[in-house]
């Protein structure tokens, strides 16, 4: 018996080693700029572009441009939300994809439903942001924060209850795996916050937009990454393959390109025009 498990741990080790860290920040990273572009390009720049506004400036931590309207204020928002819905059913469909594959598709999914839902509990919280734009005027103020407040947290506690058990049930890493639950909700986090800070910080429109949307935005969205294995059912077994992910040359070369454009072009901003 003792053999036994002694050779269980010494299995569950051998596979965190041949988790490649590189590879898994690739994916993370593309992922996130994936969920950051559909926010601010579709959600917003392209509701923007086809209701009130002639132009603008995309970046990647905001759309810019002397027309607004509330709805493109929860465009972004929203867009987000529904892509999580989009990549939740892949994520399902999909069974015989690779590992990293649903990973890609799992941290889509994640980074699109905790920017979605953390939204309404951050702009509740700090009356600041695209909510805050969306409840601008109406009365009674208060109500309408505490109302996002409400919303916010229950919408972001389902977020984490969803991702948490998707990584057991899709990604096939058991709770009891802790070590390498944790490294890749890690990876996944930090790889989120490097991207989304060196994009802010090429930005046009200064610092304060770093500090005040990119660091708020991915730091506090995303930290749901961290604590979900907490919420995830105990019964809650793998219902695929937990193969171990090994190092992939095109994920990482999609990791560099995709991270080289959206720092150095989109970070600076597009101009679009209608």
């Amino acid at each position: 018996m003792a053999a036994a498990a002694t050779s269980g741990i010494e299995n569950t080790t051998s596979t965190q080693q041949r988790d490649d860290r590189l590879t898994v920040c690739a994916i993370a990273a593309v992922a996130f700029m994936f969920s950051d572009v559909l926010h601010e390009g579709l959600g917003h720049a392209c509701i923007a572009l086809m209701t009130v506004a002639p132009q603008g400036l995309l970046t990647t931590v905001a759309w810019s441009s002397a027309y607004d309207s509330k709805l493109v204020d929860a465009g972004g928002t929203l867009v987000n939300l529904a892509a999580a819905g989009v990549f939740w059913l892949l994520l399902k469909g999909l069974r015989r994809a690779s590992v990293p594959a649903r990973l890609f598709l799992l941290l889509c999914c994640a980074f699109n439903l905790f920017g979605g839902s953390g939204y309404f509990l951050f702009s509740g919280v700090t009356n600041f942001g695209d909510w805050a734009g969306v409840i601008n005027g109406l009365h009674p103020h208060l109500a309408w924060r505490m109302g996002l407040v409400a919303v916010g947290v229950f919408a972001y506690w389902g977020a984490v209850v969803v991702i948490g058990g998707a990584v057991v049930r899709y990604l096939g890493v058991p709770l009891a795996d802790r070590a390498r639950y944790w490294k890749l909700a890690l990876a996944s986090y930090l790889s989120a916050i490097v991207v989304s800070t060196l994009g802010g910080l090429m930005n046009p429109m200064g610092l304060q937009y770093v500090l005040l949307s990119a660091l708020p935005a991915t730091a506090g969205a995303d930290c749901g990454l961290l604590w979900m294995r907490y919420y995830v059912p105990k019964a809650t077994t793998p219902e695929r393959s937990g193969d171990p992910i090994g190092r992939s040359w095109p994920w990482i070369g999609a990791g560099l390109a995709v991270t080289v454009v959206f720092v150095l072009v989109l970070g600076r901003g597009i101009p679009l025009h209608r």
